[in-house]
């Protein structure tokens, strides 16, 4: 037997290494993962109440169009729940995306480097992969704008930039946005939004108002801490939905997913609360990065990508052996390491790490 030709090549998503294997291999008591973004201080006690109260339906099916979760997250962001559809984390809107709109041939354009995700929906659909190189770690718009011919398709932009961090500010969005065809599908991949409160970052439901062609991605894996349930959902006109909603998968979202996400949507003092801390995070590693003497990449997430100065796998390993697991191997930034940003406590631990290490590789 024999796997499509356009697949047979593609990688398996490796993703970050797990605690207790790290703990078994190398014989530690306590490992810190600042790997995958994951919120530190874990999800809102509501909606580990509501999970709680939905183990007596564990033998029952979820909602197959979670109904009551589309009805409240259409009310949290102004939108008609036609508008609105679920997924197994943002990633499944990513897939069903590819396969709702990318046939064999057709073009698509994304950054290098950027979420994998989108390149590996679009090869799995034999559509042609065209890549920009990010200028200064950052989506470059107009170059990416070059590239839109009439046989693209889709544009993705991930906004926060995954891995980088950085941003492309509203003004940037507009030009791009007001100059790309409207058959082209521009998808926003807002992941990371709720932590950010700069000004200049741009709404995407705000945009999806004036350009119809836009879709926006979000997610409850990060600020609102429930990565392990997976759900996701994607924004956009109802035309556009419906497509998407076509290709979906029956029961793609758990029990136990809805009623969590239902639940800490009605919990934004949680929401407001991680990002507070957040943000304290991001200027204690920044700080910390500044007196070793490391240029890092300005950031707006719950990651930062920081430029050690030396091959990242080996300060990976040595992060590994003292007990902190970061990400490295980013195409493009053989020097980088993306850290998540942990509680006050893991942050410090990873600065006295990364020192260490950085002491150690100079003797």
């Amino acid at each position: 037997m024999q796997p499509k030709p356009n697949v047979a090549h593609l990688p398996v998503y490796q993703p970050g290494k797990p605690v207790e294997d790290v703990k078994r291999e190398l014989g530690l008591t306590e490992v810190i993962k600042l790997a995958s973004n994951e919120n530190p201080f874990g999800a809102s006690p509501k909606a580990k109440e509501a999970i709680s109260k939905e183990v007596a339906n564990i033998s029952i099916y979820p909602d197959g169009a979670a109904v009551e979760l589309t009805a409240a997250v259409a009310r949290h962001h102004d939108v008609h729940p036609d508008q609105v559809i679920f997924g197994a984390g943002s990633d499944e809107i990513i897939l069903m995306i590819a396969r709702a709109y990318l046939r064999p041939g057709d073009e698509t354009v994304m950054a290098a480097s950027t979420f994998p995700q989108y390149k590996h929906n679009a090869e799995i659909e034999n559509a042609v992969i065209v890549e920009v190189p990010l200028r200064d770690g950052t989506h470059d718009l107009p170059a990416m704008l070059d590239k839109v011919t009439d046989r693209t398709r889709v544009v993705w932009v991930c906004n926060p930039n995954n891995p980088t961090g950085t941003i492309v500010t509203q003004n940037e969005l507009e030009t791009f946005l007001a100059a790309v065809p409207a058959s082209v599908m521009v998808v926003l991949d807002e992941a990371y939004c709720e932590y950010i409160d700069d000004p200049t970052y741009p709404d995407g439901l705000e945009v999806l108002k004036r350009y119809p062609n836009v879709v926006v991605l979000r997610t409850f894996s990060k600020i609102y801490g429930l990565a392990s349930l997976r759900v996701g959902y994607g924004i956009g006109q109802p035309d556009v939905i419906r497509a998407i909603n076509q290709v979906r998968e029956p029961f793609n979202t758990s029990r136990f997913g809805q009623a969590a996400a239902l639940a800490a949507l009605e919990d934004q003092a949680f929401v407001e609360e991680c990002r507070r801390i957040n943000k304290e995070g991001l200027r204690t590693l920044k700080e910390a990065f500044d007196r070793l003497g490391l240029v890092s990449f300005p950031a707006y997430g719950n990651f930062i990508m920081v430029d050690t100065q030396r091959p990242a796998a080996e300060v990976f390993d040595a992060l590994l052996r003292k007990g902190i697991i970061v990400r490295g191997g980013h195409r493009g930034y053989p020097h980088h390491i993306r850290i998540t940003v942990g509680s006050p406590e893991q942050n410090a631990k990873v600065i006295e790490a990364l020192e260490a290490v950085l002491q150690e590789a100079k003797v």
